[in-house]
């Protein structure tokens, strides 16, 4: 029989019940407060509903204590203590069934950080979970990446990372596992569902420089500009292409936000800044219905002609940015409804090198609609052909979205 792992256990699970005990309480007044404001009960004052949360509290360390004396005196494999009281954090707001909550270690918070920062060691692939399934979509590989080299294709499903399946995991938490050292290997599994197989691969993690914005001249001085995430590097890498763009001689643009997953919501805002007159770009309400608004100046360096381009696959920031662009009618929006996240979380640094993300409002667009489980639909609505949306290269003549918004735009510019 293997050893058990005896020392330092038990001081660790009570850690985490005194952590999970002052959360617990912390949650229990949330909700409680904001009945307050309906029925004029002081919570705080409340004598019986704070002895029912010191009761909640006892229930909880002692059924954990229980546990941890089964562990210690039956478990057959070893353990670490720091996986434990990570998983009485992580299992504690996993019931609050919102897959945009959770907790991240302190190595899962690192990635997260170098992720949105625009450089990171991984295998360089845009991901997109599915809300209601879990399931995960490497959307698509960047041009020349690892995980190009290797053989991705977009739309393919992430099963397995490590051996491990990944279906319902916290999507940066899924993240954290592909991202590594570089020059390491990491071993994953896609599902292609054009082929109905499984395929294993080997790939080795290179330093990946986030270009999240490429832009180009299309014919009849149409400007046209891919904007893939909004990550902290993309409101530069953004102006910058409009600006040489417009020293071409620009006179309409295309700015394609299809399979774009989202990012940074203050970048959004900086981005959409550019191209609206001045006024509200979203605006956002908690539980409390108390909110922030993000406002747009007078001050343009965009104003002609304007086609964005959208998809299933555009979420959350694209989300933002577009449903702006089509309230001020200073653009129009082509391709298919997008995904429908209109809600918002803040990453909250515990101070200990872990941190949770947490839902924490919706957001609204310009007009007062939330599109949350709805989506943004299109002005002009083109579907992508069904055997094109698995393809690495399409070509501008088969990209019947792209041909559209072309076919728009230059009506706009007459």
């Amino acid at each position: 029989m293997e050893d058990k792992k005896q020392s330092g256990f038990l001081k660790g699970l009570l850690i985490g019940i005194v952590a999970t005990c002052l959360i617990a309480g912390f949650l229990w007044i949330g909700v409680n407060s904001d009945i307050t404001l309906f029925d004029g009960t002081n919570f705080s004052s409340d004598k019986n509903k704070q002895e029912q949360v010191d009761s909640v509290s006892a229930q909880v360390s002692s059924k954990l204590k229980y546990l941890e004396d089964l562990i210690e005196e039956q478990y057959l494999f070893d353990y670490e203590d720091e996986d434990l009281e990570a998983g009485i954090y992580k299992g504690f707001l996993s019931a609050l069934n919102d897959p945009y909550t959770s907790y991240y270690t302190e190595e899962e918070y690192k990635a997260l950080m170098e992720s949105s920062a625009g450089e990171y060691s991984g295998i360089g692939v845009v991901v997109s979970q599915n809300v209601e399934t879990g399931v995960v979509t490497l959307v698509e590989p960047y041009e020349d990446g690892p995980g190009y080299k290797a053989g991705i294709l977009p739309n393919d499903i992430l099963f397995a990372v490590e051996g491990e399946e990944v279906t319902g995991q916290d999507i940066n938490s899924i993240v954290s596992k592909i991202k590594g050292p570089d020059g390491t290997v990491v071993n994953i599994t896609v599902y292609r569902s054009s082929e109905d197989k499984y395929i294993d691969m080997a790939i080795t993690r290179e330093k990946i420089e986030v270009k999240t914005v490429e832009s180009k001249m299309l014919d009849n001085n149409i400007g046209y500009i891919l904007v893939s995430e909004f990550d902290s590097v993309t409101y530069d890498q953004y102006v910058e292409a409009i600006t040489n763009l417009k020293e071409q001689g620009m006179e309409g643009l295309i700015v394609d936000l299809r399979n774009n997953p989202g990012g940074n919501l203050d970048i959004v805002v900086k981005m959409a800044d550019e191209m609206l007159p001045e006024g509200k770009i979203v605006y956002t309400k908690d539980k409390h219905g108390k909110g922030s608004e993000w406002l747009s100046d007078a001050d343009r360096i965009y104003d002609k002609p304007l086609v964005v381009l959208v998809n299933e696959n555009s979420a959350s920031a694209s989300e933002i940015f577009a449903a702006a662009i089509q309230d001020y009618q200073v653009g129009t929006l082509v391709g298919t409804t997008t995904f429908g996240k209109g809600i918002v979380q803040v990453i909250k640094d515990l101070k200990d090198g872990t941190a949770i993300k947490m839902t924490v409002s919706r957001y609204y667009t310009p007009k007062g609609e939330c599109i949350h489980g709805i989506g943004v639909t299109p002005d002009v609505e083109v579907e992508l052909p069904e055997e094109l949306k698995n393809k690495l290269d399409i070509s501008q003549e088969e990209d019947t979205q792209l041909q559209k918004g072309i076919e728009v735009l230059k009506e706009q510019m007459k």
